[in-house]
C-alpha cells in the first residue's frame, strides 16, 4: 500500500480538526449564546447521523470510489471558504451542517480503500495506519488554531478577522488535500472488494476505541455507519438482556451529560477571558491526555474490574465538569492552570470511558447479536450527542454553573447505574467472560 494518498486525508483532517471548535468560536464572536452553541452541536449529530449512513451506503455501491473522496473534500473546501462570508448565525448553522454533511462522504470509502489490495491479516495495520494519519491531522489542526489565534491573530485587524482568514487557510488546505487526492487515490479498478468482505471490516472497525477526536467531538460518522452496518433492530432487542439493556440506560445519561458539557463550553471559555488560542491549546490538552493514557488504561483493564474502572472515571468527570465553572471565577496565571489541570483530567477519563465502553458491550452481548449490539451502542451515542447539545444550549441559558452541574449530574447517573450492573463483573473482578456465554446475576 502507498501512503501518500493517506497524507492527502492526513492534510484534510488538519482542516477538519480546526474547524470543529473554529466554528463555535466564530458563532461566539458573531454574538451567539450557548443556545445556539447547543444547536450547532445538536445539528451535527442529528443531521450528520443520516448523512453518514447515506454515504457509506453510496460508498457500498460505486467503484469509483476516488471520486466521492474528492467530492466529500471539494465540498467541504466550500463550506469552509463560505463560512468566512457569513455575518448571520443561522446562515453559519446552516453551512457548518452542509460541512460535516459532506465530510461524512469520505470515512466509510478511505475504510474500503485502506483494506482493499490487502489480505485480512493485514486489514488491523492498515486500518490502523489510517486513524492514525486522520488523528494526528485532527490534532494538528488543534495546534494550528492555537498557534494562528495565539501568535498571528494581533497582526489582524479583529479577533473575528483572524478567525475568518483561519478559515480561509482551512479551506486552502482542504482544495490541496482534494487535488492530492485526486492525483493519488487508487483509481476503481485497483480497489475491488467482494462484498463478503464489508462484514468482517465492520466487526473490526466496532470493536476500535482509540479515535483522537472523540475526546472532545463526539460524532464519528465512519464508526456510526460501520457499527450500524446491517443493523436489525427488532432482532437486537428481543435478544437484549436486562444487563445489557441497564447499561445501554447508563450509556444514554452519560452520553447526553458529556455532550451538555462540550455544547456550550466554548461560550463560557470566551466569557471566562481565554482567548481563541486558549480555547484551542485546552481541547488540544484533552485530545492529547486521551492519547497518552489509552495504552496504559488498555493494560490497566485486563487487571481490574472494569465495571468499578469505568464508574470511577465516570464520578471524577461529574465532578470536574462544574468544576470547569468554579476554576473559571479564579483570575489570571491560577484560572488557566486550573483549567488546564482539568481539562487533563477529561481527557484521561475519555481513554477510560472509550476503551472500557466498547469492550463491556462486546462481553456482554448475546454472541448472535454482538455486532448488531456495538451498531446500537453507536447510534445511541450520536442520538445523545445531538440530544445533549442541545439540552446544554437551553441550560446554558440559566447560566453555565447550573448547565455544567446537569451535565456532570447525568454523568453522575450514569456512573451510579454502571456502578449497580454487578453482573457487569465476574467473580474474578476483571469483568470479562468467555466469548458467547452470559452471566445470569444482574
Amino acid at each position: 500500500m502507498t501512503e501518500r494518498w493517506l497524507y492527502a486525508w492526513g492534510l484534510g483532517s488538519v482542516a477538519l480538526g480546526a474547524a470543529s471548535l473554529l466554528v463555535p468560536l466564530y458563532v461566539v464572536a458573531l454574538g451567539g449564546g450557548p443556545a445556539a452553541l447547543g444547536l450547532l452541536a445538536g445539528c451535527v449529530a442529528l443531521l450528520g447521523t443520516p448523512g453518514a449512513l447515506l454515504w457509506g451506503r453510496l460508498a457500498d455501491r460505486t467503484r469509483n470510489r476516488r471520486s466521492v473522496v474528492v467530492a466529500s473534500l471539494l465540498g467541504s473546501a466550500a463550506s469552509l471558504a463560505a463560512l468566512p462570508l457569513l455575518d448571520s448565525v443561522t446562515a453559519v448553522l446552516t453551512v457548518n451542517a452542509v460541512l460535516w454533511f459532506v465530510s461524512a462522504a469520505a470515512g466509510p470509502v478511505l475504510t474500503l480503500l485502506v483494506v482493499a489490495d490487502a489480505p485480512e491479516r493485514e486489514w488491523s495495520r492498515r486500518i490502523a495506519a489510517l486513524n492514525r494519519y486522520q488523528g494526528f491531522g485532527w490534532a494538528g489542526g488543534l495546534v494550528l488554531g492555537t498557534a494562528w489565534l495565539g501568535a498571528l491573530a494581533p497582526r489582524f485587524a479583529s479577533p473575528l478577522a483572524a478567525r475568518r482568514w483561519l478559515f480561509v487557510v482551512g479551506a486552502g488546505l482542504t482544495a490541496v488535500s482534494a487535488a492530492a487526492a485526486a492525483a493519488w487515490v487508487p483509481s476503481p479498478d485497483e480497489t475491488d472488494l467482494r462484498r463478503s468482505d464489508r462484514r468482517r471490516i465492520a466487526r473490526f472497525l466496532s470493536r476500535t476505541n482509540r479515535h483522537v477526536r472523540t475526546a472532545t467531538f463526539a460524532f464519528s460518522p465512519n464508526r456510526l455507519y460501520w457499527t450500524t452496518l446491517g443493523l436489525r433492530p427488532r432482532q437486537v432487542g428481543r435478544r437484549f438482556t436486562p444487563r445489557l439493556a441497564g447499561y445501554f440506560a447508563a450509556v444514554a445519561l452519560f452520553s447526553t451529560g458529556f455532550a451538555a458539557f462540550w455544547a456550550p463550553l466554548p461560550a463560557y471559555l470566551s466569557a471566562a477571558g481565554h482567548g481563541g488560542d486558549a480555547t484551542f491549546g485546552l481541547y488540544l490538552a484533552t485530545s492529547l491526555a486521551s492519547v497518552v493514557c489509552y495504552g496504559p488504561v488498555g493494560e490497566l483493564a485486563d487487571r481490574v474490574d472494569v465495571r468499578l474502572f469505568q464508574s470511577g472515571a465516570l464520578g471524577v468527570r461529574a465532578v470536574a465538569f462544574p468544576a470547569v465553572a468554579v476554576v473559571g471565577a479564579l483570575v489570571g496565571l491560577p484560572a488557566l492552570t486550573g483549567a488546564v489541570g482539568v481539562f487533563l483530567v477529561l481527557g484521561a477519563t475519555w481513554a477510560v470511558i472509550a476503551v472500557t465502553g466498547t469492550g463491556l458491550v462486546t462481553r456482554h452481548a448475546p454472541a448472535a447479536v454482538r455486532g448488531e449490539a456495538l451498531g446500537v451502542h453507536a447510534a445511541l451515542v450520536a442520538a445523545a450527542g445531538g440530544v445533549g447539545g442541545l439540552l446544554g444550549g437551553w441550560t446554558a441559558g440559566f447560566g453555565y454553573l447550573p448547565a455544567f452541574g446537569v451535565a456532570g449530574g447525568l454523568v453522575a447517573a450514569g456512573a451510579v447505574v454502571v456502578a449497580g450492573l454487578r453482573g457487569l463483573s465476574t467473580p474474578d473482578g476483571r469483568g470479562e467472560e468467555a466469548t458467547g456465554q452470559e452471566s445470569t446475576t444482574d
